[in-house]
């Protein structure tokens, strides 16, 4: 087994930056077997061990005042069963990497986030999410997962074998063990459509059941201190007969989302009265686009203007009263707000710890360009969400603790039944699954 005690590379940061941790020691197991020894030596000797994916969550979900576990060494067998749609993976797998090994087979997973950096394990921990109201998180495309739990025992579960369990670990945020290996149920590949236009904000919400009914995918992002959204659907459709031009990817992807975005940001941080001004510009640079490409090629965009961010799964008959407060808030805050709010929806599962477990959701999330004031802005949207029984994202910023949570999971008693026997001397957990789970 390989270790490392030295400070440099025992130091880990998140993508954002904003949560940093220096473990007392690195494991990289290359082996399941390595893996066991080492949550059993751990066992023994009374340590904690936090799994860390690839950092993109904003919360301190991986940080650890213990070891830390990387799993990109661990040997995985991947099997792809073309037939039935199954594709088994290393948990430390990225999207990117799945995304690209299911196209080499003409598969694909039935939705994606915007993001395709997170490892499967990380993903499906925290419940990330794409958006559609037929279409749930990642977690509820997961088939089958392999658990190393905090006895040293390697579970395999599903929904025929330790069924309760699978239900409690799709969603678990790492409490109950390192999961090493997910299969994961996918689908034929298909083509997008994606039509992204500027509309009127009251003109969206006025149309937004009909909207979300007819479209596979849809979100709008508000630009605050305006009344404009831009509005983004994707539909699957037979033929890829419609490609973006490199050209025009290129300037509305790379050039403007991220290179003029990101001067446009800097400029509002050193002169914040302009933020106003340069959110009217940017809810305006954004022109009509239809084009058509590979589904994940489609939801995937990149993002390399850092923010900070909170979002609250809302039940979706919330949105309306969510949106109009989050308005109030900003108009009223002593700073400015840089980045758009991004709505979303998803279907209701019934993953104990998903956001969405039990209802159909709306997602709404707030964001604030790195080095800007954002705590008040999120506290108080928090607050507002919390009373129209919003759930925070377990990878974003939120301050609810396990008291506050636990009666917003009508399972929530079971999954701690279930971590209390795959993790009873609680070598899995730290400050912040404490403070979050108890």
């Amino acid at each position: 087994m390989v270790e490392s005690t030295a400070t440099e590379t025992a130091a880990w940061s998140n993508w954002a930056g904003n949560q940093r941790g220096v473990a007392t020691a690195v494991l990289r197991p290359s082996s399941v077997d390595e893996a066991v020894a080492q949550i059993r030596r751990a066992t023994e000797t009374g340590a904690r061990i936090r799994p860390v994916g690839s950092g993109h969550s904003f919360t301190p979900v991986a940080v650890s005042d213990g070891q830390r576990m990387d799993l990109t060494r661990l040997a995985i067998d991947v099997r792809v069963d073309v037939d039935r749609r199954l594709v088994t993976v290393p948990a430390a797998m990225t999207l990117r990497g799945v995304n690209a090994l299911l196209a080499q087979h003409r598969l694909a997973l039935p939705n994606l986030g915007d993001i395709d950096a997170q490892t499967v394990a990380g993903a499906i921990s925290t419940g990330t999410h794409g958006t559609g109201a037929a279409y749930g998180g990642l977690a509820t495309f997961v088939e089958a997962l392999t658990l190393v739990t905090g006895t040293g025992e390697v579970l395999r579960c599903s929904a025929e074998e330790h069924p309760e369990v699978f239900d409690a670990a799709r969603v678990s945020l790492g409490a109950l063990g390192v999961l090493v290996e997910v299969t994961l149920r996918c689908v034929d590949a298909f083509v997008l459509l994606a039509h992204e236009r500027p509309a009127s904000l009251d003109a969206v919400l006025a149309q937004l059941p009909d909207l979300v009914a007819a479209h596979d995918h849809l979100e709008f992002f508000w630009f605050p201190y305006t009344s404009r959204v831009q509005l983004k659907t994707n539909d699957r459709v037979a033929v890829d007969d419609r490609p973006l031009s490199r050209w025009r990817s290129w300037l509305d992807d790379d050039f403007l989302a991220n290179t003029v975005f990101a001067g446009a940001c800097r400029l509002g941080r050193a002169a914040p009265g302009l933020a106003p001004g340069i959110s009217a510009i940017s809810a305006r640079a954004l022109t009509e686009r239809r084009y058509t490409g590979r589904s994940d090629a489609v939801f995937c965009t990149p993002r390399r203007v850092r923010f900070l961010e909170m979002e609250y799964a809302l039940p979706r008959e919330a949105l309306p009263e969510a949106l109009d407060a989050v308005r109030r808030i900003i108009d009223g805050l002593p700073f400015k707000v840089l980045f758009p709010v991004e709505v979303r929806f998803a279907a209701g599962d019934p993953i104990w710890l998903s956001h969405s477990h039990g209802r159909d959701s709306a997602y709404v999330a707030l964001h604030q360009y790195v080095g800007m004031p954002y705590e008040p802005y999120f506290r108080a949207f928090e607050e507002v969400a919390t009373g129209l029984g919003g759930r925070p994202h377990w990878g974003k910023l939120h301050w609810r603790d396990a008291a506050s949570l636990a009666p917003a999971y009508p399972r929530w008693a079971d999954f701690q039944a279930v971590r209390a026997r795959l993790d009873p001397h609680r070598i899995f957990t730290s400050p912040h699954l404490t403070a979050v789970l108890g």
